[in-house]
């Protein structure tokens, strides 16, 4: 019986047992042994019109790709204004800042202080103190520089970022965090998507406010365009930055042309709203500095939406195929949009967040704000659907995050390996080895069977 014959079969025995040692061997062989994954750590700060926030990322040590896997582990608002604020007494941004450094430190390891870089980046708010008075934003990033040197870190620099690359930066960490670069696979690889549609990113700051996205179809060449290599693929990514449109430089001007029209037939008036670069050409004849002036509402959604339509020139694009407002050049918008900072706040105090249709929701008399505070919303296709939010997961949807994961490409890798996440190619190569011998031992086992059989 095959009871019997297996029974009397000890070879056939000794042979699978030295088949499964060899398979077990080649693999103990052939797989490397991971190491532990270390960290690294790099510190941004988002030094924005209204405020700075500081956010820490780490990433393992060896890269993906040349750029490394980011998340958030820390974020610290600084109290105070934007930095643009102390343009005159820049002395004073030390402390404020001090203040959030002091709770960093606690969140990474201390032997890694003196690796770990900092990045500074303005934004619109010193964009604007920049073309005011250039020596008051030198004063101010300088005064910053002499904090850092006493600071353990590494600090790469403070700098003002073009509108252009904070809504490519904002781009990237609206698509990096809903998945569209990379995707876990089988538990072991990072890959990227198949298929996947990136998303487009509406970004509202307190100075300004910025578009980006991947055009419907290839468009002409623009300074708007950008090129973008992440985790080896390229994009082409248009963005445009709108100076003077974020939301405490519009409602200025807001407020500013509706007192110019206003003081034609009532009184001079004077506020603090002429001391930005976007109010100025709005001073009237009659300005008195201390003369104080309250605005009250109506209430009224059709009144409030013909006083924000004279912030736009939409005229300017009558004869032009592909445009905005203000005669900007946008190419045709293609997908969804992740709206976020300014956006999310304004939908947030309505309890509006989260994804809806613009068609389905009846907001002509809540979001009279927020069909101004943004470009091209008002003739963004009705059906377009938007995603409000705020973050994800742990992560806080702003463009330092497509900062840093830029900046990776900057920092080198500490190990020419990648032990994790596994290369895609080196993981189906093992699998197909282990696959074969597996196979080969099988078909030995047959044959010896068969052999030993007839022999018997």
């Amino acid at each position: 019986s095959s009871t019997l014959v297996m029974g009397q079969c000890p070879p056939l025995g000794l042979r699978w047992t030295g088949c499964m040692v060899c398979a077990a061997l080649s693999c103990y062989t052939s797989a490397p042994v991971r190491s532990p994954i270390r960290r690294t750590y790099g510190i941004v700060l988002d030094a924005g019109s209204s405020r700075t926030t500081a956010y820490v990322y780490e990433w393992p040590a060896e890269k993906e790709n040349n750029t490394g896997v980011v998340s958030q582990t820390f974020k610290c608002n600084v109290k105070g204004p934007g930095i643009s604020s102390y343009g005159n007494n820049p002395r004073e941004i030390a402390e404020p800042i001090n203040d959030c450094m002091n709770k960093v430190k606690e969140k990474i390891p201390s032997h890694l202080h003196s690796s770990t870089p900092v990045y500074l980046g303005a934004t619109a708010g010193m964009r604007l103190l920049r073309s005011q008075n250039e020596s008051a934003a030198s004063e101010v990033l300088e005064s910053i520089q002499n904090y850092f040197t006493s600071q353990p870190f590494d600090f790469r620099g403070a700098k003002i970022i073009t509108g252009q690359a904070e809504g490519v930066y904002g781009w990237i960490t609206a698509n990096y965090l809903k998945g569209n670069f990379l995707e876990v696979w089988l538990g072991i690889a990072w890959v990227h998507p198949h298929g996947a549609e990136t998303t487009g990113a509406l970004d509202l700051g307190g100075a300004s406010t910025q578009i980006s996205f991947i055009p419907e179809e290839s468009t002409e060449a623009s300074d708007s365009m950008l090129q973008v290599q992440l985790y080896g693929y390229p994009y082409k990514v248009y963005t445009h930055s709108f100076q003077c449109y974020g939301r405490d430089e519009a409602e200025k001007t807001l407020l500013a042309s509706i007192l110019r029209v206003q003081s034609r037939h009532c009184c001079s008036v004077g506020t603090h709203l002429y001391g930005s670069l976007c109010t100025e050409k709005l001073i009237t004849e009659n300005y008195n500095a201390s003369q104080l002036v309250t605005v009250v509402g109506t209430g009224d959604p059709t009144l409030c939406r013909e006083a924000v339509s004279v912030l736009f020139n939409f005229t300017s694009c009558r004869d032009k195929k592909d445009c905005s407002f203000n005669g900007i050049h946008q190419p045709k918008i293609k997908g969804n949009f992740v709206a976020f900072s300014g956006f999310y706040y304004t939908v947030n105090a309505l309890n509006l967040t989260g994804q809806f249709s613009l068609r389905k929701a009846d907001l002509q008399k809540q979001l009279f704000l927020f069909f101004w505070k943004g470009p091209k919303l008002r003739r963004l296709q009705i059906l377009m659907r938007f995603l409000f939010v705020f973050q994800v997961g742990n992560s806080s949807i702003a463009w330092s995050l497509g900062y840093m994961l830029n900046l990776t490409n900057m920092i080198p890798a500490e190990s020419d390996r990648i032990w994790f996440p596994m290369n895609p190619s080196l993981f189906a190569g093992l699998l197909f080895f282990f696959t074969a011998v597996v196979l080969l031992c099988l078909i030995f086992l047959v044959y010896s069977c068969v052999v030993h059989m007839k022999s018997t």
